[in-house]
């Protein structure tokens, strides 16, 4: 199997978060999830002043640009290509360019994979991000992704919620 690479995608600007969402519904309708692993608009924090008051915002890092890990081929670059909003990959002429891992450095996303030691049907606790303290069984486990999914009660609903292995630990 081919290996995955980071692909920097060219959109047209303020349409990032639409391309991430057109680019993510295609993957869950075609199935593509073992090919195009992820897609992020990467964000930072900036502390903005306005009228005297300090305020802490999340920015685009790079307006116009979708970062996308994904197997190249055939199928995934005609998917993200013809994805409304998209304008091409960055890259001399039609053949996309991966990013090195020197160059994701910067961006803060880890390309290791995490050696997890809990499989489907354990319980788990979440330790860090937004479901914090929050226990439930894995439903499912993404190795490509490095995401476990549990069921959470919300309203009174069994809710399946995406969790980073790195923020996940087996109960005891």
């Amino acid at each position: 199997m081919a290996e995955a690479n980071w692909y920097v995608v060219h959109t047209y600007s303020g349409y990032e978060n639409k391309v991430k969402a057109n680019i993510d519904k295609t993957i869950e309708n075609r199935h593509l999830e073992d090919q195009i692993l992820e897609v992020r608009v990467p964000l930072e924090e900036v502390t903005e002043m306005k009228n005297g008051v300090r305020k802490q915002v999340s920015k685009k890092m790079f307006p116009g640009y979708v970062l996308i890990h994904m197997i190249m081929n055939d199928d995934t670059w005609y998917v993200v290509r013809n994805t409304r909003g998209v304008t091409g990959f960055v890259g001399p002429g039609s053949k996309p360019v991966p990013l090195t891992d020197a160059e994701m450095r910067p961006l803060g996303i880890k390309t290791e994979n995490v050696v997890v030691d809990f499989a489907e049907g354990d319980t788990i606790v979440v330790i860090g991000g937004v479901w914090k303290d929050t226990c439930g069984m894995i439903t499912a486990m993404n190795n490509n992704k490095q995401t476990v999914t549990i069921n959470v009660e919300l309203f009174g609903r069994e809710t399946p919620v995406e969790v980073s292995f790195a923020d996940v630990k087996k109960m005891n």
